[in-house]
């Protein structure tokens, strides 16, 4: 049986229409691909309070507003990874890779030039469809 992991992941979206991106170090699973901020839920958490918390972990950034956008399963060859996606519209601090990782502020008519794991396909395509009208 697969792996399974469920992640929370924030769209951070800020007025300039930019969305915060982080590159994945080398060493990780989809190594040096590009993606959005999150990481894995707690079991003791709600799913706003996950995604409060990695964004803080790994950025550095209060969210403030935040509402979910939408949720994808994907299949990779080793592990299953549910993805609980948040659109955070509202947020605090100035983002910085707490986890050393190289951080960018992305318009999101640029978000399909870049490289990320499939599982962020469909977040792109979403982004794109709704906001580049």
């Amino acid at each position: 049986m697969k792996k399974r992991l469920q992640v929370a992941v924030a769209i951070i979206l800020n007025n300039d229409e930019q969305v915060l991106i982080a590159r994945r170090h080398a060493h990780q699973h989809q190594g040096d691909l590009w993606e959005f901020p999150g990481g894995k839920r707690e079991a003791n958490e709600t799913r706003l309070e996950a995604v409060q918390r990695e964004i803080y972990e790994e950025v550095g950034l209060q969210v403030e507003q935040a509402e979910p956008l939408m949720q994808i399963v994907h299949d990779y060859p080793e592990l299953q990874v549910e993805l609980d996606v948040w659109l955070v519209t509202e947020f605090s601090g100035d983002a910085t890779g707490k986890e050393g990782q190289p951080l960018v502020w992305c318009p999101l008519a640029e978000l399909s030039g870049r490289e990320f794991p499939a599982a962020n396909m469909q977040i792109i395509e979403r982004l794109t469809n709704f906001y580049l009208v």
